[in-house]
């Protein structure tokens, strides 16, 4: 790098003086700045002043050059603070170049660096440059904008980074990320503020993360991740790794424990990410048994932090007896948004008012069936969506471990499908009901008329004689029975069969089924005994109705479920918020690990679901923070829209610091946000950028960029804010502080 000065007199004038390079740079400078030499370019790292130098070079007496060991060169200069409009960058007049003496005792200096390797000077433009669509690559322009305008990295990447690509590290990529990421920043910093296409820069993405390769729309948080891990990599100081073995606190003092840590780390990683990007937190483990402490510091990219579940959320469960001593009742309650199944089981059963010998099976309901048990304590009920449709019900407390039976209803209807033929189709809610020790078909049909007691129709016209099934009438029924090898009887449920079958029924009848193959039933018999098999102990009836039987019940209950949550017609619900700090503060609260992540004890040895904690000890220059707005399960995806108000102008984390270290201050001001609007799988990413050389805010959606005022930056929609440390002399002076500091 060749060192250049400028000072301003009557003009505005370059020095590149011997004094202050080597013999080499300065020789090498005078051959490059020849008469015949072609266009000059300057980078500004100064980030104050923008020079543009072009055209011919006037000669210069060759002994005058050599006496005075410096070239100096008077120049013109454009007033770039305001933005050029795309396509007229390229269309000023030339500026005078000319070589001359200059006066240079008058004046302020600064100095800026001249790639001696190529004699380019190039001009930095605004940064204000958009990023084409490529399609779905919203995610990562959204990214690259946040990182595109952290000062230190575009200072880093505009100037000679090329020298620090170490292509030998096997976890790195050879540079190739490192030097598709610097093309394409010094595009994004180029005069000429024409969108940039990235489609080299994506090529590279899709060749080292397959992941991020096709045109699937992705998370800028995992793109952040890796594009930051890779750079580091690439640009990795360290060329062979020591070997370092991670030891436990034993007692010692924390900070020195934490400077061995940080320490060991550095030893192995060593790039210009680490340097402005990473920090170290605390996490300390203690054993419920023999309250065994570990205590570990591990580097951090990024925090990811949890969106506080301080919320409620409003869930409709319809409660069933199995007595036949109540109606179907509907059940509203109120839980923690991020509740487990204990939570909502407890809520529900002081809102019906469940008595000490009786307990709850909460379970989902799906086309008349039941879908799923909610009979895990532990499983979170964000699982559960809005439009799903749940039932409790009612059973004795002492029979826990005793069999139930399930009773699913069927009728006949016609089906368009079948161009009006009758079939069995399923309608109404199931019914549950305890079973004895010892049950038979009797007693299946004796249970079934006790649980639908509470729908029977009350008519005084109806004789007592015809109220009452005839027992009879159900087992002389004429039917076509298969033998199956152990003697059992079965049925075939062919509908024409069925049709002639249920004629003659007065009311209903009753098939044994199972949940793995619903269409394979057996005849229930009323002299049959039947035995319950399976760990779970449930027994599954399938309950046949004639319209005999429909006319002696009110079934319309058991037809209308209402959903967990039915949302208004043109109204939302009430948005949820929080601040950034209790954020932070859930970040740091003290756990227990899950059971799939259990703690390996030194002292018990043996894996402890042990107590963890964490706490910020050392914070990195550029504080990244994402926020987890998306959670993801086995069966669904949810994004969490809660309104995060968080800092502007002064992030203080002074008191979330275990290290205290009076030199480094701990505030920080906002600088990015990238953005996400929309729900999984989908939406459309932004990103908010602070310039600083407009002092104000722009929005970058993708190859749109425009002014947007600080009031508007604020919303539902931030994903992953970048920090800046605030300086001392800015706390000293009040500079950029506001007054989001948490009382």
């Amino acid at each position: 790098m060749l060192r250049v000065s400028v000072t301003r007199d009557n003009a505005l004038t370059v020095k590149i003086g011997k004094k202050d390079n080597s013999a080499e740079n300065f020789k090498r400078a005078t051959k490059i700045l020849t008469a015949d030499s072609e266009m000059v370019h300057i980078w500004d790292f100064s980030g104050r002043t923008t020079y543009i130098l072009m055209n011919s070079w006037n000669r210069m007496p060759h002994d005058s050059r050599s006496a005075d060991h410096e070239m100096p060169l008077q120049i013109q200069i454009y007033d770039l603070s305001e933005p050029m409009a795309n396509g007229d960058d390229g269309k000023r007049d030339g500026l005078a170049l000319t070589l001359g003496r200059s006066g240079f005792s008058n004046g302020s200096i600064t100095d800026m660096d001249l790639d001696s390797t190529s004699g380019i000077i190039k001009q930095v433009g605004s940064g204000l440059t958009g990023l084409d669509n490529l399609g779905n690559t919203c995610f990562m322009n959204s990214a690259v904008q946040c990182l595109a305008h952290t000062s230190k990295l575009v200072d880093y990447f505009l100037g000679d980074f090329c020298k620090e690509i170490n292509t030998h590290n096997p976890l790195g990529m050879k540079g190739e990320l490192a030097s598709a990421f610097g093309d394409l920043l010094r595009r994004l910093w180029a005069i000429d503020r024409t969108p940039v296409a990235p489609r080299i820069f994506k090529a590279k993405l899709a060749r080292f993360a397959p992941q991020f390769s096709g045109f699937n729309q992705h998370d800028s948080q995992e793109l952040l991740a890796f594009l930051l891990d890779g750079l580091h990599e690439d640009l990795n100081r360290v060329k062979c790794k020591p070997y370092s073995e991670a030891k436990d606190s034993d007692g010692r003092p924390d900070d020195e424990v934490a400077d061995e840590y940080w320490g060991n780390h550095l030893a192995r990683n060593d790039s210009i990410i680490v340097d402005i990007c990473q920090g170290q937190y605390k996490s300390t483990l203690v054993c419920p048994i023999c309250k065994k402490v570990s205590v570990t510091f591990d580097p951090f990219m990024y925090l990811s932090l949890p969106l506080p579940s301080t919320t409620m959320r409003t869930m409709t469960i319809t409660v069933l007896g199995t007595d036949g001593t109540i109606v179907p009742s509907p059940y509203t309650v109120s839980v923690p948004k991020f509740g487990d199944t204990r939570t909502l089981i407890n809520a529900l059963s002081n809102a019906c008012s469940l008595r000490d010998d009786e307990r709850l099976l909460v379970a989902e309901v799906y086309n008349n069936s039941i879908l799923r048990y909610l009979d895990e304590p532990s499983e979170v009920i964000s699982l559960i969506r809005d439009g799903d449709r749940l039932v409790a019900y009612r059973l004795p407390k002492d029979s826990e471990d005793a069999p139930i039976v399930i009773f699913r209803n069927q009728r006949m209807e016609s089906s368009l499908s079948s161009f009006g033929r009758k079939s069995w189709k399923g309608f109404g809610t199931p019914l549950v009901s305890s079973l004895p020790d010892t049950v038979t078909g009797s007693t299946i049909y004796n249970l079934f008329l006790k649980v639908m007691s509470p729908f029977r129709v009350s008519n005084d016209d109806i004789s007592d004689g015809d109220q009452t099934i005839d027992e009879s009438s159900l087992a002389n029924e004429t039917t076509d029975i298969d033998m199956n090898t152990d003697g059992s009887e079965r049925t075939s449920l062919d509908n024409n069969a069925l049709e002639d079958e249920t004629e003659t029924e007065d009311a209903m009848q009753f098939f044994l089924t199972n949940e793995r193959t619903p269409d394979q039933r057996m005849k229930i018999e009323m002299d049959q005994a039947l035995t319950v098999k399976g760990p779970q102990k449930r027994l599954q009836v399938v309950v046949c109705w004639q319209d005999k039987g429909l006319e002696q019940y009110n079934l319309g209950s058991l037809d209308s479920l209402p959903e967990v949550y039915k949302a208004v017609l043109f109204s939302r619900r009430p948005q949820d918020t929080c601040s950034l700090y209790a954020c932070l503060e859930a970040f740091i609260k003290e756990e227990p690990l899950g059971p799939d992540d259990m703690w390996y004890c030194p002292g018990c040895k043996e894996h402890r679901q042990a107590s963890k904690k964490l706490d910020l000890w050392r914070l990195p220059e550029i504080l990244i923070i994402h926020l987890k707005r998306f959670s993801y399960s086995r069966y669904t995806k949810n994004k969490l829209e809660t309104f995060v108000d968080f800092p502007i102008h002064d992030l203080d984390l002074s008191k979330y610091i275990g290290h205290r270290c009076q030199q480094i201050p701990h505030n920080y001001r906002l600088y990015a946000i990238s953005n996400h609007y929309g729900s999984m799988g989908g939406g459309h990413y932004t990103a908010y950028v602070y310039d600083e050389g407009k002092k104000g805010w722009y929005d970058f959606d993708d190859r749109h960029v425009g002014p947007i005022t600080e009031d508007s930056i604020k919303t539902s929609a931030a994903y992953v804010l970048f920090y800046r440390r605030i300086q001392e002399d800015s706390l000293d002076t009040g500079t950029d502080i506001d007054s989001d500091i948490p009382s």
